[in-house]
């Protein structure tokens, strides 16, 4: 490794990639990690440092992101030989990130690998981590801190949230580093923190009685496959696959949900008439009434219209709609954190006068809704949404001052990849977690799921078959330490760690 450390750098960035789902081999990310930050304290200058930081990266992101290369096959309007440069494009700006945190810690270097070195890049990660997810919309796709999911120590996330435990990752592969160093003492000391945080996340909340009558949900997954490209009667086979696996009425209240995009009818009134083409809004509500009993409630994803003053169709929203038994529909939500090149394209005089298109079929950009909220709905209490992509922006899925009683996210992840779609599941995992509130997914063709709010799956419906699963509601968990201070917990841990790497040079001199 000494003799081509940049072609080591890139390949360890690469592998580390499998300890995230579905693979979730966290040792080996563990073990890539400690090798990789070798690498960086051996550079003789801060460019060497940097050049081996963005390789990492890049190797990183690149097989990590290998699931949008499914995308690009989504339509036809966009060149599907861009499936194998998008990924390659992405992971040539994400490796800035790895980069500025190699540089900081290169800076803190010491004769050897040692505790100040390796605070400082734990720090430097949880800061660029942040900023990946914040920066030009963000995107903070799995986070180091997810590789913990297979283990005790993701729990601790109700208290670290998603950048602080990233910082841990970081701390724990420099413990490593230091065991191979035989610094034994320093060692030790470094992992106790994720050792003492993955035995105090062991506690198990008490099980909750449910009695016949206590609320319900039921999610469908209709697994068409026209998914992928839609035939003229694909509204209607979709429509009647949903109603087939969407049950009977019984004792309890049931809360049906079904998945982003899956009414491809439109249930509003108000639009012009040549827009409802096969089925006008009181036929559509009425159809998803008649499979409710009295305190049912349907929430499914659709899409509302929106109009120019000419009366000129100029963009929609991808909504949720809440429809009860009485045909009526008691709220709308419109996703606020859209999808770049995915629901809309940057800008579009510049990138369609070269032929590109958005992901996502259609000849007009989605507009964004106001962000973060939810609904009250009768027997159900207040339930929030994060429609898709929402979900990954750890800290931003709850409206503040209205915690729900737990998330719904529809999503459509037939776009995504085998990879991108246990990654997806894991994000959902990891909101639960930080803000001890289950979450409820419905997909058209998988992974749809019940997940507790300490992060456990209590029920899936495989990727590629129809099906539909019902439990009792799990119950929210009281607000976490994250739920309350959010990413000022990140700031607190980082600076904790950037100080602590201060001090302990100082004493050293």
């Amino acid at each position: 490794m000494t003799e081509r450390p940049a072609l080591f750098s890139f390949l360890l960035g690469g592998i580390a990639a499998v300890g995230f789902a579905p693979l979730d081999l966290w040792p080996v990310t563990l073990g890539c990690l400690a090798l990789w930050m070798g690498i960086v304290h051996a550079a003789r200058g801060i460019r060497a440092a940097l050049w081996r930081g963005w390789l990492f990266g890049f190797g990183h992101f690149l097989i990590g992101n290998n699931w949008i290369a499914k995308a690009f096959t989504y339509q036809d309007a966009m060149p599907h030989a861009l499936g194998w440069i998008a990924p390659g494009l992405m992971a040539l700006y994400l490796g800035i990130f790895p980069m500025a945190a190699a540089g900081v810690a290169w800076r803190f270097r010491g004769a050897r690998p040692d505790a100040p070195y390796v605070l400082s890049f734990a720090a430097a990660w949880i800061a660029t981590e942040y900023l990946r997810g914040t920066l030009f919309t963000g995107y903070p796709w799995n986070p180091l801190s997810e590789m913990w999911l297979p283990t005790p120590i993701a729990a601790s996330a109700r208290y670290l949230g998603t950048y602080a435990l990233s910082g841990v990752a970081v701390l724990a592969a420099g413990a490593v580093l230091l065991a191979v160093t035989r610094q034994w003492r320093t060692s030790t000391a470094m992992l106790a923190l994720p050792i003492l945080l993955g035995m105090a996340a062991l506690e198990q909340p008490a099980p909750t009685r449910m009695t016949a009558t206590a609320p319900r949900v039921r999610v469908v997954q209709p697994d068409l496959d026209q998914e992928q490209r839609p035939r003229d009667d694909y509204a209607e086979a979709n429509l009647r696959q949903l109603a087939r696996l969407s049950g009977k009425p019984g004792p309890a209240p049931r809360l049906i949900v079904w998945p982003e995009g899956a009414l491809r009818f439109l249930p509003e009134d108000g639009y012009p008439r040549q827009y409802y083409w096969e089925a006008t809004p009181y036929e559509t509500r009425h159809r998803i009434a008649a499979l409710l009993g009295p305190k049912d409630v349907v929430l499914t994803g659709g899409n509302a219209l929106m109009f120019d003053t000419a009366g000129t169709l100029s963009s929609a929203t991808n909504a949720i709609f809440a429809l009860d038994s009485h045909a009526r529909i008691l709220g709308r939500y419109d996703k606020g954190h859209l999808v770049p090149f995915g629901e809309y394209l940057p800008a579009r005089p510049l990138l369609s006068a070269i032929g590109l298109a958005r992901l996502v079929p259609g000849d007009f950009d989605f507009s964004a809704g106001r962000g973060v909220g939810g609904l009250d709905l009768p027997a159900f209490g207040r339930v929030g949404f994060q429609i898709c992509y929402e979900i990954i922006f750890s800290g931003a899925v709850v409206e503040p001052g209205h915690r729900p009683a737990f998330l719904f996210q529809p999503s459509n992840d037939s776009w995504f990849g085998y990879w991108g779609q246990a990654e997806h599941l894991a994000q959902a995992r990891m909101r639960a977690i930080e803000e001890g509130l289950p979450v409820i997914r419905a997909t058209p063709t998988g992974v749809s799921a019940i997940i507790d709010a300490q992060g456990r799956v209590l029920a899936s419906i495989p990727a590629d078959r129809p099906g539909a699963i019902e439990r009792p509601i799990p119950p929210a968990a009281p607000p976490t330490l994250f739920a309350r201070l959010g990413n000022l917990i990140a700031l607190i841990v980082g600076a904790a760690f950037l100080l602590s790497a201060i001090a302990l040079r100082r004493f050293a001199r």
